[in-house]
């Protein structure tokens, strides 16, 4: 990993990932789907090594990096552990649409404990547009990658889902590795239900979501959504409430209560005899 020091740089990091995976999963695809950087390495590479590199934003700090990609045919073997060495992160690609290259990822996971042992990983699905021919099911390569401790990504170069994003959830794994600590964020995207939950939250004090015009289901999740979240505190005045405070007026309000003695009235005695009780 190389950090820039010099002002000319246009980057604070380089970084260098291999593309692994058997051959026709898509690889060339995801680098093709990359519309900055170069195409050619300034080295030059034999046949057989497709190169690329793309610049992206990770939490403030612009990280370059150069992508490899190793043929997946056997005869390319000992390129693949020639370009290993010096690699920083490994991904490996599958097509969702061919079993048999899901099934390959075992070959090349030792290929890479070999010859880059402790490089850092993920999984990526390739094709995801392919999905009405996937022959491997969403769930098994999520337990597959839970089982090698890796994150799973699902990609699409077509519609261009979630090739940077996994290249930014490599790099921030490989920054973290190298003790850049301080640019950990998280970076979890919200659903579209939350995002919602969020607004109206927001703008709606805590004891008013019952009376939204809204399905039962609907307003409980939004009550949680507001504990959860700690806007519930949030209320019309726009003052916080704790609950020490509500405690509080709670207890000056029993002592109150105590202090108060309702008058009582005098006992009558009844002069009938079948008022009197035995």
């Amino acid at each position: 990993m190389s950090t820039g020091g010099s002002p000319v740089r246009a980057y604070d990091f380089l970084l260098k990932f291999l593309l692994v995976g058997d051959s026709d999963v898509g690889k060339g695809e995801i680098l093709a789907s990359l519309q900055d950087g170069a195409a050619e390495s300034p080295y030059g590479h034999p046949a057989g090594i497709d190169y690329k590199t793309t610049t992206i934003l990770l939490d403030g700090r612009r990280v370059k990096l150069q992508l490899w990609d190793t043929s997946g045919q056997g005869r390319f073997c000992t390129i693949f552990r020639s370009y290993s060495r010096g690699a920083q992160g490994v991904i490996l690609v599958y097509d969702i649409a061919n079993r048999w290259s899901f099934d390959g990822i075992d070959r090349w996971i030792k290929e890479i404990n070999e010859h880059a042992p402790g490089v850092p990983k993920i999984l990526v699905g390739n094709r995801l547009h392919l999905a009405f021919k996937r022959q491997v099911p969403t769930e098994q390569a999520q337990a597959y990658a839970e089982r090698l401790g890796v994150t799973f990504f699902e990609v699409s170069p077509l519609c261009n889902f979630n090739i940077t994003e996994s290249f930014m959830e490599l790099a921030r794994i490989v920054l973290l590795r190298h003790g850049m600590d301080r640019l950990w964020r998280p970076s979890k995207v919200l659903s579209l239900q939350d995002l919602c939950c969020r607004a109206v939250v927001s703008c709606t004090p805590a004891h008013l979501l019952d009376r939204l015009p809204l399905p039962t289901a609907l307003r409980s999740h939004l009550k949680s959504f507001s504990m959860a979240t700690g806007l519930s505190a949030r209320m019309a005045h726009g003052r916080p409430c704790s609950l020490a405070t509500s405690s509080g007026h709670k207890r000056t309000s029993l002592r109150k209560a105590k202090g108060t003695h309702l008058p009582q009235s005098p006992p009558r005695r009844c002069s009938r005899n079948n008022c009197k009780v035995s």
